[in-house]
């Protein structure tokens, strides 16, 4: 019975992949960059911030700092004042720098492209690794954001809500080389429609895959 449910539960996320698909063909990471460290230094500097106001900042951060090495060696009251907009911009600074000096005297330069070494780098927790696994490296990654947490349980992909806990269960059923775009897309899906207030159940093109009970309710009505 519990490979039957497996197999319904891998259906049921391929399909909803689909559906996705439909809806946001050309799903993206929003942070803007151009080398792989930029990616690692912008997500750390998105904790708590919003993507824009982060694309805001490091237009002009990566201009003052060009390279890896310019961000490793950076004078760290320079680089607080330069990410001051994103918040927390001490303890950002700190890791920034630091991921810069590790990635640069550990990795010879190169952002690593396991989970292992990535979880080395200060700063950089499961989120940031995968990331970076998917969107720079092509691999199978889970970023289990809070849209990523809250659809997926509503969708009845997930019944757990801890981040690593999802990130195990959406790997066990969701394609893997949809894994990532699927993240991306639920981020966009839950601007849209599944929002976490007031979410626009009746109209929602993926309501048919819905468990949430507050969408019964609300069908119902309808």
């Amino acid at each position: 019975m519990e490979r039957i449910n497996q197999m319904k539960l891998n259906e049921k996320a391929a399909a909803i992949c689909d559906a996705l698909d439909v809806l946001y063909p050309d799903a993206l990471c929003s942070l803007q960059y151009e080398k792989p460290y930029e990616l690692m230094i912008a997500t750390r500097l998105s904790a708590q911030c919003t993507d824009a106001r982060v694309n805001i900042v490091t237009k002009d951060l990566f201009q003052q700092y060009p390279t890896l090495d310019a961000f490793a060696d950076a004078d760290l009251a320079e680089l607080e004042k330069a990410v001051h907009p994103c918040g927390f911009y001490r303890a950002k600074a700190k890791s920034i720098k630091e991921m810069c000096q590790r990635v640069r005297d550990v990795y010879g330069g190169v952002v690593p492209d396991n989970m292992d070494d990535l979880l080395t780098l200060p700063g950089i927790g499961r989120k940031t690794a995968n990331l970076l696994l998917g969107d720079v490296y092509g691999k199978p990654a889970v970023v289990t954001d809070t849209h990523c947490i809250r659809i997926s349980g509503r969708l009845g992909l997930t019944k757990r809500h801890a981040p690593e806990q999802v990130e195990d269960d959406l790997r066990n059923i969701l394609p893997p080389d949809r894994a990532s775009r699927y993240c991306h897309q639920m981020v966009l899906f839950g601007r849209d429609t599944c929002t976490a207030r007031n979410p626009k159940c009746a109209a929602c093109p993926l309501k048919a895959y819905c468990v949430d009970p507050n969408f019964t309710k609300i069908a119902k009505k309808t």
